[in-house]
């Protein structure tokens, strides 16, 4: 503790050994010099009123003029401001300076204790291995992690920021010799060579692998933090986004992917990781067999149960009831980060297990159920494995009950063998749903109870996201209903949704003719369904004319034929906005 002594009893402050390092004037060093002696005293917080007048005394306000010293140490982060709401030091006065509390930073007091701040780096030599090469790698993110910190509380010039930079700039330096030394090819340094990435893609990347091997709270994952890491300056901030946005080298290259998740704001974020093939060959790079991750639309067409969809629309495209909105929303919440971490620590919901929900759709036909199942799963950045209920009754007597089963280790088999999870969406599942019987029945009614209690115990159980379409709810049984979390109806759209359903499926840029209004479409009492296809009838009744000119007399001869149930055998999948 010599430093620590002779810092605070040296009078002639220009003679002290760190006046040098400190980069202050006399009367800076001196404030210092009396927050080290209360700091020593027990006082780690001190209001700057109290610091100057013990100083400079009260008397005709002398110590006002040292408020600029207390702003520049705070610039060259020697002190810092212990409040909860801290600005940046550029935009306050001084005189706000003068009620505040402050205290030495852990910079300064390691300058204090050590002498110096300067990096000491033993000598240059090879790495043994990769994990001493990662070691030095995750110095440097962390190197990155502190400038990002302090430019987002310190003034942008601090000296704070420039003694790091030097101190990263030297460790850059020392990995580029030391791979230069190393005889044997490090994973990791020659992964970066193949692959040509620029030195913020390294950056990027670095970061997400030190989550993988520290297990934190996944701080670094998000895009935001990313950027904030490899970015100066706002203009730099946007400038940077294109690293992280679909089409970007990392992406398309499959180095690293993404989940997309609600933000307690409403809005989606980005949560990023690295590739499961290069995530094992650094880690593991003493395992020379490549771990290729299998796609569900390679092993879908080795069976017959499912077909893959790969959804068009998420949620924001979808017109519904603004209440069925909502539940959705509340459902894709339950990937918040904060929100799993909380259900974690209840005990609720595993560490490592995905989003729960076992979901009915129920409501009259055209009013976009399976639109909105795919939709829901666009959102959450998944898949969409689909069965057709009304299949299973055609297969043959005493199968039944076998293929249930088969549904649900069909979907494990290949949600396991893809490392995926994508949402199972049971269409029309009324027969599996409707309440079974009580009485003895004949054969028939036995198999499709037997069938039913298959189904339950499947539902029970399920991990992952089920959502079942029905058209009537007050059929299911009870012991059904209990086993879904969520029930979600599905209405006929109002005036207003009708108007939005119609002016997004209206052809754009088709000629109509001279006073067309929609109104007197919204009117109609429709669903989204029977739009999509009124649309699309007149249309094709249009495009045939000598003169193709879309009027009202046309949409409404087809809305009154289907209104009169002519086209009841047809289906849409649901509506747009």
């Amino acid at each position: 503790m010599k430093n620590v002594i002779n810092f605070i009893e040296n009078d002639d402050v220009a003679k002290s050994e760190l006046f040098a390092q400190l980069k202050c004037s006399e009367s800076e060093v001196k404030i210092l010099q009396q927050l080290v002696k209360k700091y020593l005293q027990g006082n780690e917080d001190m209001l700057v009123l109290d610091i100057l007048q013990d100083l400079y005394g009260s008397e005709n306000y002398e110590y006002l003029d040292h408020l600029a010293d207390i702003k520049v140490l705070l610039e060259l982060g020697w002190i810092n401001q212990r409040s909860f709401t801290p600005v940046k030091i550029s935009e306050v006065t001084s005189l706000e300076l003068l009620t505040g509390v402050v205290g030495l930073t852990s910079s300064f007091l390691k300058l204090l204790e050590e002498g110096s701040l300067e990096m000491s780096l033993p000598d240059v030599k090879p790495y043994a291995d990769h994990l001493e090469y990662l070691q030095d790698q995750f110095f440097r993110i962390e190197m990155y992690q502190k400038m990002s910190s302090i430019r987002h509380n310190v003034h942008e010039h601090s000296l704070g920021i420039d003694r790091i930079q030097n101190k990263l700039k030297l460790l850059e330096t020392r990995i580029v010799e030391r791979i230069a030394q190393t005889a044997e090819d490090i994973v990791l340094d020659k992964f970066f060579k193949q692959k040509k990435l620029e030195k913020k893609e390294e950056i990027i990347f670095l970061a997400l692998l030190r989550e993988e091997y520290n297990a934190t709270d996944a701080s670094l994952r998000e895009m935001t933090a990313l950027i904030d890491l490899i970015s100066f300056d706002d203009y730099d901030r946007i400038k940077n986004r294109s690293l992280l946005e679909d089409g970007s080298k990392l992406i398309s290259e499959d180095i690293i992917d993404y989940e997309e998740m609600l933000n307690p704001f409403g809005g989606i974020s980005r949560s990023f990781y690295i590739s499961d093939e290069i995530l094992q060959s650094i880690i593991h790079p003493q395992k020379k067999k490549k771990v290729t991750k299998l796609k569900l639309d390679m092993l879908i067409k080795d069976q017959d149960i499912f077909e893959l969809i790969d959804p068009e629309t998420n949620l924001d495209d979808v017109v519904l009831n603004p209440k069925t909105k909502d539940t959705l929303h509340n459902l894709m919440r339950q990937v918040d980060k904060e929100v799993v971490a909380r259900l974690v620590t209840w005990g609720i919901k595993d560490k490592k297990s995905g989003i729960d929900a076992r979901i009915i759709f129920y409501g009259a036909p055209g009013t976009g159920k399976t639109m909105t199942a795919h939709s829901l799963a666009k959102s959450l950045k998944r898949q969409v494995l689909s069965f057709d209920c009304s299949k299973i009754l055609s297969m043959y007597v005493g199968e039944s009950e076998k293929n249930v089963r088969k549904i649900f280790d069909t979907y494990y088999e290949l949600s396991s063998k893809t490392k995926t999870e994508p949402v199972l969406l049971l269409n029309e599942a009324d027969q599996f749903l409707s309440s079974r019987s009580s009485g003895p029945g004949g054969g028939a009614e036995q198999m499709h109870n037997q069938m039913q209690n298959i189904f339950l115990e499947q539902i029970e159980k399920f991990k992952g996201i089920l959502v079942a379409t029905t058209n009537l709810l007050e059929n299911i049984d009870v012991a059904f209903s209990r086993r879904f979390n969520y029930k979600i109806e599905f209405k006929k759209p109002d005036e207003k949704q009708r108007r939005e359903l119609w002016k997004k499926m209206l052809p754009h840029g088709a000629p109509y003719e001279k006073g067309f209004d929609i109104d007197k479409l919204v009117r109609y009492s429709l669903t989204g369904g029977q739009i999509h296809l009124i649309v699309k009838n007149t249309a094709y009744s249009v495009a045939v004319k000598e003169e193709p000119l879309f009027t009202l007399e046309d949409f409404i001869a087809h809305i009154e034929k289907e209104k009169a149930g002519n086209f009841d055998n047809e289906k849409s999948m649901g509506f747009l906005i």
